[in-house]
């Protein structure tokens, strides 16, 4: 059994954006030579997240605005977490999108549905952050 870990950067350049890295895996995976086993792809900053979905402008504006309504960024005096910082509508974003996934590998590829592209989700950017990238298999 084989064990390959990486870490991706990002860095925003806005408070929240989504970024698909899709293909930064799939480097990855070329790079660690795994055939069959298992991704997993998570976000290792509390207010970042790692989801699959559609790679569609409209769909993200969609999330924006979703997000929004259920943890709205403003008044900042509305969260009790707000205080040192006023990050707290970023944390419950990234509840709601998620901190992981986790995709099979399959004859040496990702196993992922016709649409289905990994993305990075930033909701409280503007400094550098960190993906953990670990492929397990043979």
């Amino acid at each position: 059994m084989k064990s390959f870990r990486k870490e991706l950067w990002f860095q925003t350049s806005r408070r929240r954006e989504y970024i698909n890295i899709t293909h930064e895996v799939e480097k990855c995976l070329i790079e660690s030579s795994v055939r069959e086993g298992i991704v997993l792809v998570n976000a290792m900053h509390i207010t970042a997240s790692v989801f699959i979905n559609d790679d569609e402008m409209g769909l993200h504006s969609d999330f924006e605005v979703w997000l929004e309504k259920l943890a709205p960024e403003k008044p900042y005096n509305q969260y009790r977490h707000n205080g040192y910082e006023d990050n707290a509508d970023a944390h419950l974003k990234r509840q709601i999108m998620g901190r992981e996934v986790t995709v099979a590998i399959t004859e040496g590829k990702l196993d992922l549905g016709p649409w289905e592209q990994i993305f990075y989700g930033e909701f409280d950017g503007m400094r550098r952050k960190r993906v953990l990238v670990k492929i397990i298999g043979e």
